[in-house]
């Protein structure tokens, strides 16, 4: 097969969650035992970091990477979902996998596979562990999918594992409250080895405190209102967090023996962009009119968002905006600003919420604007309507952030 026919084989053949949602969801991790068992156990041969959280995993995880290139060790990285392409999950010293790869791993292993009938994440994580141990990375940075407890990830045990804070997102998975979904997260805690948590206060803490304690695993809160020593290029208030953070789970490391040193840090941050190849992150796409990406796509990266536009100056706002049907819209709605024009459009994937029913329901919360039949036809209408001193800002899902960056 070629890639891409490799591509539409596991497209055709593998429930994906990032496009089906719902579907495509297993809670258990027996699939992923019985492909680790298939594959002679990648997993029992890495040493990684493991980082969970509902928002700033992704970033978090980039910078830890890009800290652990710059200290000279070769470097895995396994983040999810991808933007433009589908070797983005998977990176060695920012490095994406080669296609032809990807081809002969499917060609290999399909026909011990497709009998354990894998979703689309389970043969992507059993495909990322293979791959490092082939590769023989001196340390791997593994992010989970959504959850923890059961993500097909947690079949690692890890040097450090990270959770980054605690937010309202999948709650029909994960479940209906703050504490239900750190428990899930804190799944991810394995017996006698240290974790960092970003954010955590009151009862979110409390389950922190106790999983850790059943564990024996050293607990660590991050002090996020300490200075951080070496800024990174990720713009934000909510991006010092997360590298404050990151910075925790380097210290960890430095006690256990890794090398690394501060000139390390400070360049691992500053060049996390080049580094690893992170996109979407506040993103800026062109100028003028500048024109800025974020996935956010939950209420509190929504919340983000808010926080960036009061710091950015800009004479009028247009917002091209598209989610997904499976989310709390209403809340993330609630949270957008009203002084926008914005330009509603759908993602090319079938969780795509209509364009028309976005509008509808943006409506209820003081949102105005017009459809259109496409991302791209709405990136390009908020592009030609701002003028030279306007704001373009395209968010509210990944997948509406992958088809313009």
């Amino acid at each position: 097969m070629t890639y891409a026919e490799t591509l539409a084989y596991l497209y055709a053949q593998l429930p994906m969650f990032q496009r089906i949602g719902a579907a495509a969801y297993k809670a258990d991790l027996g699939t992923t035992w019985a492909l680790m068992e298939a594959l002679d156990h990648p997993e029992r041969d890495l040493r990684c970091i493991h980082v969970a959280g509902t928002n700033g995993k992704g970033s978090t995880s980039h910078l830890l990477a890009s800290t652990l290139q710059e200290a000279g060790y070769r470097t895995g990285l396994h983040t999810s979902p991808h933007l433009k392409d589908f070797r983005e999950r998977f990176r060695i010293n920012g490095q994406m996998v080669p296609e032809e790869l990807v081809v002969d791993f499917v060609t290999r292993h399909r026909s011990r596979l497709e009998p354990l009938q894998p979703s689309f994440f389970e043969w992507g994580v059993a495909f990322t562990l293979w791959w490092f141990r082939e590769q023989c990375v001196d340390i791997a940075v593994i992010e989970t999918g959504m959850g923890g407890r059961l993500d097909s990830t947690n079949v690692v045990t890890p040097e450090v594992s990270v959770i980054t804070n605690i937010g309202w997102d999948h709650v029909q998975f994960l479940g209906p409250d703050l504490p239900s979904i750190a428990r899930e997260k804190s799944g991810i805690i394995k017996a006698g080895v240290p974790v960092v948590i970003g954010e955590a206060e009151g009862a979110v803490a409390d389950v922190f405190k106790q999983v850790a304690s059943d564990q024996g695993s050293p607990l660590h809160f991050v002090d996020q209102k300490s200075p951080l020593p070496h800024p990174s290029a990720l713009e934000g208030a909510h991006q010092v967090r997360n590298a404050r953070t990151a910075l925790a789970a380097l210290g960890i490391l430095q006690d256990k023996g890794w090398n690394l040193q501060e000139e390390h840090i400070a360049r691992g941050f500053q060049r996390v962009v080049h580094n690893t190849g992170l996109k979407g992150r506040w993103q800026v796409l062109a100028e003028p009119p500048l024109t800025i990406a974020d996935v956010a796509h939950n209420v509190d990266g929504i919340r983000v968002i808010r926080s960036l536009l009061e710091c950015t100056p800009y004479e009028e706002l247009h917002i091209v905006l598209g989610m997904v049907s499976d989310k709390d819209i209403s809340a993330v709605l609630a949270e957008l600003p009203q002084r926008a024009r914005y330009y509603f459009c759908k993602a090319d994937i079938p969780r795509g919420l209509d364009a028309a029913a976005l509008k509808d329901q943006a409506a209820v919360h003081g949102l105005r604007g017009t459809v259109f039949a496409s991302v791209q036809e709405a990136y390009m209408a908020a592009r030609k309507a701002a003028t030279h001193n306007d704001l373009v800002l395209v968010t509210g899902s990944v997948f509406v952030v992958a088809e313009v960056v």
